[in-house]
């Protein structure tokens, strides 16, 4: 122990005997004032300032100059008093304030170090606020940009694994993670009220909608409001569909032309006039494949309606085949309805349906002509009527109903006598039209002409017999692609 300084802080101290004791004293009670209660204004000033106020401290940075500071050794305190600049003796374990960073430093085997950076165990803090306030219902506050935490990794005495742990007292209480936007809720997710996993979500903050749910003892997962993307694209004429790159499946409906109504005949009185078949309606498919299944872009084309028969007799057009197309190959098709037949002395038979589909109608010289299928395939479009025939004595018959599209389920009207098919009514639900209506025999002049197939795929009904003129064959509808993606 010396007889002359203190042990820790190098104060000095009084002699026995000693004259102008009070040097001594004043100078152990400067080096305290700059000890005890430690505000640093800088520790980044590098230059020398010039007039500063007694007591003023600072810690010399690299590269310090002036007639005091230059040459000493970066961490030096420096103090000023009474017009001049003196060195303060430190030892470890000094914390010092730096006012100009806002930032306490402690002195640490001869060197300056944050104070966070030594204070190892921090217990039982009632609150803790960074980069804003903490207060009583948040006692953890935290204002910033961006935030990690991060696994302790083997090499540094940690297992390589990060766990959060979040606990809640009971099943009722809420244990959550709410995310808000300008301070109203928006999703939640955690154990809310309950112990099964789930996630909610707000518009407004005030009414919540549960997303999802997952049962804690099976693990099955509840989607409230469903989980499946569906986007859906119907194409009426040629075009080219890439399927996104969200989805799962891709669902293809594709339905075929329908056939066009033949004509009726024409003829004088004594003999019999048959009126034209009606057209067959377009076949149906349907398929799913997966979308990695799927390489390339689609090129569909959907059929054609046939064009109904124009003059006495004519048979009606054949509807178009609809077609998707990957790469050169046909990946589906439907198959277009037959025309109706022309009438003749023989018969005037109902074109057939394409594929699995409905077929129209025949003519008649002894009864209402035949009406056009719609059981044949229940989802698909309907048939077209046949056309009214005359008989021998001049006896005008009534045209036949086309077929109801989709009867088995969202149905579209079908044609009366000579009328139009109407297009489907619901096409998200079934895209089947109504056949066109046969056209009713006239003992007089021309015969009707027969109705439209409805959109899509129905077939047109057959014209009617007439004495100078048969009438004209529907039109059958066109066909129509429906593509579907299921994310």
């Amino acid at each position: 122990m010396s007889d002359d300084f203190s042990a820790r802080l190098a104060l000095p101290y009084l002699a026995a005997g000693q004259m102008q004791k009070h040097v001594t004293l004043n100078a152990a009670l400067t080096r305290l004032d700059a000890l005890l209660q430690t505000l640093v204004l800088s520790r980044t000033t590098a230059a020398q300032p010039e007039g500063p106020a007694d007591g003023a401290l600072y810690i010399l940075p690299e590269g310090a100059t002036g007639a005091a500071w230059g040459g000493r050794p970066a961490g030096t305190l420096m103090r000023f008093e009474a017009g001049g600049w003196s060195m303060v003796p430190i030892s470890d374990g000094l914390i010092a304030l730096i006012a100009d960073a806002g930032e306490a430093v402690v002195r640490v085997g001869g060197a300056w170090r944050p104070l966070g950076e030594r204070l190892g165990v921090v217990q039982d803090l009632t609150r803790l606020g960074v980069g804003t306030t903490a207060d009583a219902n948040n006692p953890v506050a935290i204002k910033v940009n961006a935030a990690l935490m991060t696994a302790r990794g083997v090499g540094e005495g940690g297992d390589g694994d990060l766990r959060l742990k979040l606990n809640k007292e009971g099943a009722a209480d809420v244990l959550s993670l709410l995310f808000q936007s300008g301070w109203g809720g928006r999703a939640e997710l955690g154990l809310i009220g309950d112990d099964d996993l789930s996630l909610k979500v707000s518009a407004d903050g005030g009414t919540w909608r549960r997303a999802f749910a997952v049962d804690r003892a099976t693990g099955r997962v509840a989607f409230d409001q469903g989980a499946a993307r569906l986007e859906s694209a119907v194409f009426t004429g040629a075009g080219v569909y890439t399927p996104p790159v969200w989805a799962r499946w891709i669902e293809i409906a594709c339905i075929g032309g329908g056939g066009g109504g033949g004509a009726g005949q024409a003829g004088a009185a004594g003999t019999a006039r048959l009126g034209g078949g009606g057209g067959g309606a377009g076949g149906r498919s349907e398929a799913r494949w997966a979308r990695a299944a799927l390489t390339g872009d689609l090129t569909i084309t959907p059929g054609g309606g046939g064009a109904g028969g124009a003059s006495s007799g004519a048979s009606g057009q054949g509807g178009g085949e609809t077609t998707v197309i990957l790469a050169g190959k046909t990946l589906l098709k439907a198959t277009g309805g037959a025309g109706g037949a022309g009438a003749s002395t023989a018969a005037a038979s109902g074109g057939l349906g394409g594929l699995l589909g409905n077929s129209g109608g025949g003519s008649s010289t002894s009864a209402t002509a035949t009406a056009g299928e719609e059981r044949r395939d229940p989802f698909g479009p309907g048939g077209g009527g046949g056309g009214g025939g005359l008989d021998t004595g001049n006896t005008a018959r009534g045209g036949g109903k086309g077929g109801i599209g989709a009867v088995a389920g969202s149905q579209a009207a079908a044609g009366n006598a000579g009328a139009a098919g109407q297009g489907a009514s619901t096409p998200d639900l079934s895209p089947s039209g109504g056949g066109g209506g046969g056209g009713a025999a006239a003992a007089s002049g021309a015969g009707q002409a027969g109705g439209a197939g409805g959109a899509f795929g129905a077939g047109g009904g057959g014209g009617g017999a007439g004495q100078t003129a048969g009438g004209v064959g529907g039109q059958g509808g066109a066909g129509v692609v429906r593509v579907t993606a299921i994310g």
